[in-house]
């Protein structure tokens, strides 16, 4: 996380305590696992889980070519850290007790060797994102949440099936390509940031914002669109890595507070 983008004068609310520098990379590590089984059980919450679908990944701070995935078949809502495996570049697991999700790894694995610049990644099958991305198009700039998103998402039309070869991940990493996040069509919504809880906030906030659109265009009523210089304006206010690293702390506290024992192995 890049410090000097830290709105100056930042007052922080009672019990957000932001965690942006590491001593080591252990400290590193282990501080992306703990926001990884914290997503995961506000992705529970919310409704996001799907049997064994959907995966959240962080890059190894010290083996860059590694990240940390969820064990498959792990329910979200139980999920801690010793329940995430480490994968190398091949798939294999080198630490941990599960099996990796082969759909995991072909779609992460190149997402994450894409983009370099970024740290965590995730991918769920959420009920309006998925029924969002069966019309095959972009969000539109109808919501202040939307306009995060605005000229910032990839879309990918052309499903393949299940991702279980890298040659679909590589597609899916294309239409990814510099943006935070992709509709991936008939499948549902995959999102990107340069820590494990920008990527959180952006699917949280992405969900909600596909749910927003379906809702407007449900009325039958044409949606009026933001123009596109307030567009982007609203984007540079709240569609930056910070704003999105930001925004999932008053979720992360009120998790560590309905469960006192989520990092415990």
């Amino acid at each position: 996380m890049d410090l000097s983008k830290l709105p100056p004068g930042l007052t922080l609310p009672k019990g957000i305590s932001l965690k942006l520098t590491f001593a080591n990379p252990a400290e590193s590590r282990e501080h992306r696992k703990k926001m990884m089984a914290a997503a995961f059980r506000l992705f529970d919450k919310f409704g996001f889980n799907e049997g064994v679908a959907g995966h959240i990944t962080a890059r190894d701070p010290e083996k860059i070519d590694h990240f940390w995935v969820n064990g498959f078949g792990v329910d979200f809502g139980s999920m801690k850290t010793s329940d995430l495996i480490l994968c190398n570049h091949k798939g294999e697991v080198v630490e941990g007790k599960y099996s990796v999700n082969r759909a995991a790894f072909a779609i992460h694995s190149e997402v994450h060797n894409a983009r370099p610049d970024i740290v965590a990644a995730a991918h769920a099958h959420s009920i309006y994102g998925k029924a969002f991305s069966c019309l095959g198009k972009h969000l539109d700039p109808i919501t202040q949440d939307a306009c995060a998103f605005y000229e910032d998402h990839g879309l990918y039309n052309d499903y393949g099936g299940v991702a279980n070869d890298t040659e679909e991940g590589q597609r899916i990493a294309k239409a990814v390509g510099n943006y935070k996040a992709a509709i991936l069509q008939n499948h549902g919504l995959l999102t990107c940031g340069k820590t494990v809880e920008e990527a959180a906030w952006w699917f949280i906030t992405m969900e909600r914002s596909c749910q927003a659109q379906l809702l407007a265009e449900a009325t039958g009523n044409p949606t009026k669109k933001i123009d596109h210089q307030t567009a982007l304006k609203t984007r540079a206010e709240v569609g930056f890595d910070f704003s999105g690293y930001f925004q999932f702390q008053p979720l992360l506290q009120k998790i560590e507070q309905e469960i006192p024992n989520l990092y415990e192995e």
